[in-house]
C-alpha cells in the first residue's frame, strides 16, 4: 500500500521491515539483496550502495511502485558495458520508464552535473521517459521524452510521478509531504554543499560566500516558518517546468520581505547568478531545518562555523566543552534558580561570537523544560520566551554579529536582543544603541572576552579614564577593561559572572592590582584552570582558567572565605581537537557540588 503522507522514513530500515531488501553480514563484510525484478547483491558498506538503497526503498514505499519492475544495474544497448544505469524503473508493458543515478553524498557540484549527463545518456538509450539523480539531500528530476536532447532546465520536474502518474507541479506541500527532517551529519553535508557552491573553487571570496549562503539559508527558514497552513505550497523549491526566471524571483521576494522585518540581519540584496540559487535550492530543499531537532542543529551548524571561521577567517570560538561546563556550573553550580524561573534572569555575553555561550544558556533552559515540564504549550513557552526577552549579546564585527543572529534564528530565534557595537565603549554610547545595556542590570554575565588586544589612550579621547583599571594608564589590554566592565553590567549583590581569563591576570606580580580589584568588586566563586591546549585547536594558545564570581552589593564586606580551586588536565578533546573519551569538567561540577553544601571539608 502506498504511503502517501510519509513525512520521515528511515526508508532502509523500513525496506527490511517489509521484506523489500536483506542485509546480511558475513565477518566484516556487510552485504544488501535487492528483492527487485531480478534479486541481486552487494557490499552495503560502500556509499553509493546506501544511497541506492534507500531510494529503492523510497520507490516502493512513497512512490507506489512494486519491487518486480525494478532493475538494478542495467547494461545499455548499444554502448560500452560499463555504461551501466543504477537503478531502471519498467512500466506495466516492461518498457524503461524511470532511470536512476546514484552517487554517495558530500559529490561536488561538477560531478553532480556530470551524473546528469550519465543519467540522460542512459534515458535516452533505453528511450526511458523520465531520469533522475540522487546524492544524499541534493536530487534532480527531469521528463525526458518530448524535449532536445541538450535540453537540462525547461525539462527539470519537481519530482517523479506517484504510480505512472503525473509529476506533481511542485513536491513539497505542507502537510502531504514536508521537507524531510535529518541527520547531523547530513545537514553538515547540506550545508557545506550549500558554501562550495557558492565558494566556486575560490572565485568568491570565503567571506562574501559565507554571507551569500546565510541569506539563502535565511530565505529557506523563512519559508518553513511562513507555511503553516495544510495543502500550503512551500515556496523554496524547483516546481516542474518552472523557468529560472520565476524560481529565481519568488528565492528573492522571500529575502525582501525578510529584509524590511530585520534588517540588521538581512543587509545587502542576494549577490548571486540565478544558476548558483538554483543550484543551492537543490541541496537543501528537501531539508527542513525547523523541525530538525536542536541538538542536531546546534552541533551541524557549530561545525560549519568552526570550520568556516577557523580555516578561512582566522577567527576562533570557545570550544563546546568549555561553554557546557561553564554554563551547567552557572545555571546548577551557583544554586541559581534560573532553571526554574528563566524570565527572572537577565543573561548577557558582551564579546558573544557566534553566539555560543547564549545559546548553550538557551538550550540549558530548554533541556530542562522538555524533562520537567509536562504540558507542551508550557514548556515551548518556557524556554521560548526566555530566548526572546533575557537573552543579550554584543558583538563589535559586524560579520559575527550576523553570525550570531543567524545561529540565534535557527535555534528557534532570540536574536533581537543581539547587538553590534563594542563593550568597551562608554555606557551611555552602548545603552543609545540598545536601553537594555547599562549598568548593574543583569543577572548573570558568561563571556569569553577578546585576549592580547590593546586599548591606547592616543587612539580613544578619554576612554581609559572612565575605567577604574584604566586610569592614569597610556594604553590598557582589553581582557582587563572587559573584567571591570562585566562587573559594572551585572547587579550587585546577586550578579553573577563566569569569565575565561588568560593566566597571567591570575598569577603576574604587576597585575596584583587587577587581582585587588576584582576582589574588591565580587567574591571569587571558583577558578577552574584549563589546559594550555585548550584554544590551541581553534587559533590560540593563551593559558587560560574560567573564573566564577558574585558581584557584592556595595559596601559589603567578606573577611576571609574559601575560593574553589581546580585543575582540569583533560577536557573532551585533545591538542588536536580530536574527541577523547576523558573529561575532568564532569568530576570538577560534582565536586563544586560537595564544596558547596560544606565547604569546611575541603579546607
Amino acid at each position: 500500500m502506498l504511503e502517501t503522507k510519509i513525512k520521515q522514513e528511515n526508508y532502509v530500515q523500513s525496506g527490511i521491515d517489509k521484506k523489500i531488501i536483506s542485509l546480511t553480514t558475513e565477518g566484516e563484510k556487510e552485504k544488501i539483496t535487492y528483492h527487485a525484478k531480478e534479486p541481486k547483491t552487494y557490499n552495503f558498506k560502500d556509499p553509493e550502495e546506501k544511497v541506492r538503497a534507500s531510494y529503492f526503498c523510497e520507490l516502493v514505499l512513497r512512490y507506489g511502485y512494486d519491487t518486480k519492475d525494478i532493475s538494478l544495474e542495467v547494461i545499455m544497448p548499444a554502448r560500452t558495458p560499463s555504461n551501466i544505469a543504477d537503478i531502471v524503473l519498467f512500466d506495466k508493458k516492461n518498457t524503461p520508464y524511470l532511470v536512476v543515478e546514484c552517487k554517495k553524498d558530500k559529490v561536488t557540484d561538477a560531478e553532480f552535473n556530470q551524473a546528469i549527463e550519465q543519467a540522460f545518456g542512459n534515458a535516452n538509450s533505453l528511450r526511458a521517459e523520465f531520469t533522475a539523480v540522487v546524492a544524499g539531500n541534493t536530487r534532480a528530476f527531469f521528463n525526458v521524452a518530448g524535449h532536445s536532447g541538450a535540453e537540462r532546465f525547461k525539462n527539470i520536474i519537481a519530482d517523479i510521478p506517484t504510480q505512472y502518474g503525473k509529476p506533481p507541479a511542485y513536491k513539497f506541500i505542507k502537510g502531504k509531504l514536508d521537507p524531510r527532517i535529518v541527520s547531523k551529519e547530513e545537514l553538515i553535508s547540506s550545508l557545506e554543499k550549500c558554501h562550495d557552491t557558492i565558494w566556486q573553487g575560490g572565485k568568491v571570496a570565503p567571506t562574501v560566500a559565507f554571507d551569500e549562503v546565510s541569506k539563502l539559508l535565511f530565505c529557506k527558514l523563512k519559508d518553513e516558518k511562513d507555511t503553516v497552513l495544510d495543502g500550503e505550497t512551500y515556496e523554496f523549491q524547483i516546481g516542474t517546468n518552472e523557468s529560472k526566471e520565476k524560481v529565481v524571483k519568488r528565492i528573492k521576494a522571500i529575502y525582501d520581505k525578510a529584509k524590511k522585518q530585520d534588517a540588521e540581519v538581512f543587509q545587502g540584496d542576494i549577490g548571486l547568478e540565478d544558476d548558483i540559487i538554483l543550484q543551492v535550492v537543490e541541496h537543501i530543499q528537501g531539508v527542513n531545518f525547523n523541525a530538525t531537532d536542536l541538538d542536531t542543529k546546534g552541533v551541524a551548524f557549530e561545525r560549519f562555523l568552526g570550520d568556516f571561521f577557523k580555516g578561512k577567517m582566522g577567527q576562533y570560538f570557545t570550544p563546546r566543552e568549555v561553554i557546557e561546563f561553564t554554563v551547567k556550573m552557572m545555571f546548577e553550580g551557583m544554586g541559581l534558580k534560573i532553571l526554574k524561573q528563566p524570565q527572572n534572569y537577565n543573561v548577557l555575553d558582551p564579546a558573544c561570537g557566534s553566539g555560543g555561550f547564549l545559546l548553550y544558556a538557551l538550550d540549558h533552559i530548554r533541556k530542562f523544560a522538555e524533562a520537567n515540564i509536562p504540558d507542551e504549550q508550557r514548556r515551548w513557552s518556557h524556554w521560548h520566551s526566555f530566548a526572546k526577552e533575557n537573552l543579550y549579546g554584543v558583538e563589535i564585527n559586524d560579520q559575527i554579529a550576523r553570525v550570531c543572529k543567524m545561529n540565534m534564528i535557527i535555534h528557534d530565534d532570540g536574536h533581537t536582543n543581539v547587538i553590534r557595537t563594542s563593550s568597551l565603549d562608554k555606557l551611555p554610547e552602548i545603552t543609545a544603541v540598545h536601553k537594555d545595556f547599562r549598568g548593574d542590570y543583569f543577572d548573570v554575565v558568561l563571556t569569553n572576552p577578546p585576549f592580547g588586544a590593546t586599548i591606547k589612550g592616543s587612539e580613544t579621547g578619554d576612554l581609559l579614564s572612565t575605567y577604574a583599571l584604566g586610569k592614569g594608564k597610556s594604553n590598557q589590554k582589553t581582557e582587563i577593561l572587559f573584567i571591570e566592565r562585566c562587573i559594572q553590567f551585572v547587579k550587585p549583590n546577586e550578579g553573577y559572572l563566569a569569565l575565561v581569563l588568560p593566566d597571567g591576570i591570575l598569577t603576574n606580580s604587576s597585575l596584583q592590582y587587577v587581582r585587588d580589584f576584582l576582589m574588591e568588586q565580587c567574591q571569587i566563586m571558583a577558578v577552574v584552570s584549563i589546559p594550555q591546549f585548550a584554544f590551541s585547536h581553534y587559533g590560540a594558545g593563551v593559558k587560560s582558567s574560567v573564573v566564577f564570581l558574585r558581584r557584592k552589593a556595595h559596601g559589603e564586606q567578606l573577611g576571609n572565605y574559601p575560593i574553589f580551586m581546580a585543575i582540569a588536565d583533560r577536557i573532551g578533546y585533545d591538542a588536536t581537537g580530536r574527541k577523547d573519551a576523558s573529561n575532568d569538567l564532569d568530576e570538577i561540577f560534582n565536586q563544586y557540588l560537595a564544596f558547596r553544601n560544606n565547604p569546611v571539608n575541603f579546607m
